[in-house]
């Protein structure tokens, strides 16, 4: 008989939310809880990484490892290098955040703000992809930036950071920086080009905090 695949399930929303070893465990978290947050995930790691997300970046979403192809990865080729990258990391969701941004090539660090008391993964990466485009302006560089946070990127885009994190005393700072960020957006034109980093062709970003 086959061995049974272990996994492991991150509850984002239940009673208690946390990272579980076994479906019977996660039953007792989510058990009687109305809209609870869930999902399976194949390896501690990734769902230690998940859960310092938020729920919305993995519903609906298979968790499952895709291999590229050489086809895929030709496809992607490599990174711009003349380039700066940005990432955040939570701890918890909400938890303590930080941002910062390095050098692409040679991860030197340019920009860092935090640890913060509370905050989530998806506003740090907003307020690192503000702060780093207005750092390339304010060099005059023509360097584009790399963010591996589509929701970011998107929420960039609309110049509106669409949290469902609660305003509280814990986290007034974070808001008074994401409304500092969605003022300069809203008053502020730029040119640098905003590029997906492809984790999946070339590793974790540069400006990982390495905490997987």
């Amino acid at each position: 008989m086959a061995k049974k695949k272990e996994k492991f399930y991150v509850v984002w929303y239940g009673n208690p939310a946390g990272i579980f070893g076994s479906w019977k465990e996660c039953q007792l978290s989510i058990k009687g809880v109305s809209g609870a947050q869930y999902k399976s995930f194949p390896t501690f790691a990734e769902a230690k990484i998940a859960y310092n997300k938020e729920y919305a970046d993995y519903k609906g979403k298979s968790t499952k490892k895709k291999t590229l192809t050489k086809e895929e990865l030709a496809k992607i080729g490599e990174p711009n290098l003349y380039s700066i990258a940005v990432d955040a990391a939570s701890s918890g969701n909400p938890g303590k955040m930080e941002y910062r941004g390095v050098d692409t090539q040679t991860t030197k660090q340019l920009f860092h703000q935090g640890p913060f008391q509370q905050g989530t993964n998806n506003v740090g990466e907003f307020l690192a992809l503000v702060h780093g485009i207005a750092y390339l302006k304010q060099q005059k560089s023509d360097r584009i930036i790399y963010s591996d946070s589509r929701i970011a990127m998107g929420w960039v885009k609309k110049k509106k950071c669409n949290t469902k994190l609660k305003k509280t005393a814990r986290n007034a700072k974070v808001f008074e920086l994401v409304a500092r960020a969605e003022h300069w957006l809203k008053t502020n034109t730029y040119t640098t080009t905003v590029v997906k980093w492809e984790t999946k062709a070339w590793g974790e970003i540069p400006a990982d905090f390495g905490r997987k």
